[in-house]
């Protein structure tokens, strides 16, 4: 996750009060890295908005825009949105 959805990626960040089974991207990215999937996050983007890495999702990597690029090109698929 790059720019400012690294503002989302903070445990509890956007104060979301959704209902169980309504889009909440806390949720989402908690129950990814239950299921062992990996999310990381572009750490020049937390870096330029001042977030702080250990208020990152536990579970989140911090990581860079040439990772990401491989991480890609290593992928049989890429989920995006």
């Amino acid at each position: 996750m790059y720019a400012n959805t690294a503002l989302q990626e903070r445990a509890g960040a956007l104060g979301q009060t959704t209902p169980q089974g309504y889009y909440n991207i806390e949720r989402m990215l908690t129950a990814v890295v239950g299921k062992q999937g990996q999310v990381k996050a572009c750490g020049t983007c937390i870096e330029a908005r001042g977030l702080d890495r250990l208020g990152l999702i536990e579970g989140i990597e911090v990581s860079t825009i040439s990772q990401l690029a491989q991480w890609v090109m290593d992928s049989d698929k890429v989920l995006t949105f």
